[in-house]
């Protein structure tokens, strides 16, 4: 049985990695998206404007299973196999001029051995993380850190991982990714077996963002579960949506009356930008602003008011103001 997630109750997310401790909330259609995508064992597409919580979204929901955590960010370079798996060959090549200097019980052919140079990458974690831990404790040479567990995890729990901004790749990314996703395993050189899920290990919840800056192959879409996530369009509904955010977020250090003044000016610079053509600010600037005011001024809601005035445009005008 696939248990739902809380709905409109606030998820505290503890600091995880290089994530900071947050909150999110869940609302029915989200939580219902990642229901779907468990129970079909498909990637879950999020698409969506940027600030929208699309990259939290997948953190939350580890957190709300209790399922190991593990991201990645794609870039412009990144290929399917850096999702598997690293070869360090700068590594092998540095080893291999220090060998005449540095005196070693190893022989020459193990010290090059090229599984001392293999790092498991995010699919490799969430496939089969013995293995991985294996692989970095016994062979590699190479450091590298393992996802952070949380407290009592054990791989029988699954894990989620995020991979981020997915449309910066080459079309053949997503392609090859859902390859591997189908089959449940890939090939590593250098080890005797593919990695796959290991027996009673539940399928990774996959979540895939977007911010529509290219296309996707239309075949990579149709094998995704889809969830677009939108701000509300009316001004009433956005500024309900954010105070109650804010609450979540903040509670008492900051008060109603200034979680609605910012969320009334987002609206306002929303619809600038949009005129103009220019990115709109969504909710992470409103919770950074937010953020801004209780840390600089504390729960003083008149201070916070009279700074909220000062620094507004540094969080909503993107383009920059040389004016007040």
């Amino acid at each position: 049985m696939i248990p739902d997630l809380p709905v409109d109750e606030p998820i505290p997310l503890d600091r995880c990695g290089t994530w900071p401790a947050s909150v999110h909330l869940f609302d029915q259609q989200s939580a219902d998206a990642v229901l779907a995508a468990l129970a079909a064992e498909r990637p879950l597409l999020v698409r969506g404007e940027t600030g929208a919580g699309k990259s939290q979204l997948a953190r939350a929901a580890a957190q709300a299973l209790g399922r190991l955590f593990v991201s990645t960010v794609v870039h412009s370079r990144s290929e399917a196999q850096d999702l598997q798996w690293e070869y360090d060959a700068v590594a092998r090549l540095g080893e291999a001029q220090v060998l005449a200097s540095v005196p070693s019980k190893l022989t020459l052919q193990e010290r090059l051995n090229p599984r001392r140079f293999l790092i498991p990458g995010p699919l490799w974690w969430t496939f089969d993380w013995q293995s991985a831990q294996d692989q970095v404790n016994r062979y590699s040479l190479c450091k590298a850190n393992p996802p952070t567990q949380p407290e009592g995890w054990q791989p029988e729990r699954g894990s989620v991982l995020l991979i981020d901004e997915i449309d910066k790749a080459e079309a053949d990314l997503p392609n090859s990714l859902l390859e591997t996703l189908g089959n449940g395993a890939f090939p590593v050189p250098w080890l005797d077996a593919p990695v796959g899920l290991r027996k009673d290990v539940p399928p990774p919840l996959v979540v895939i963002t977007t911010n529509e800056e290219r296309e996707l192959p239309p075949a990579f879409q149709r094998r995704c579960m889809v969830l677009r996530l939108e701000l509300p369009k009316e001004r009433d509904a956005l500024v309900a949506w954010l105070v109650k955010r804010g609450e979540k977020h903040f509670g008492k250090d900051c008060a109603e009356s200034v979680r609605v003044m910012v969320a009334e000016k987002l609206f306002e610079d929303r619809a600038k930008a949009r005129d103009l053509g220019h990115h709109k600010p969504g909710q992470a600037e409103y919770l950074d602003i937010l953020r801004a005011l209780k840390n600089a001024r504390g729960p003083d809601e008149a201070a916070q008011i009279e700074l909220f005035k000062r620094i507004a445009r540094f969080a909503f005008e993107k383009t920059g103001t040389a004016d007040p």
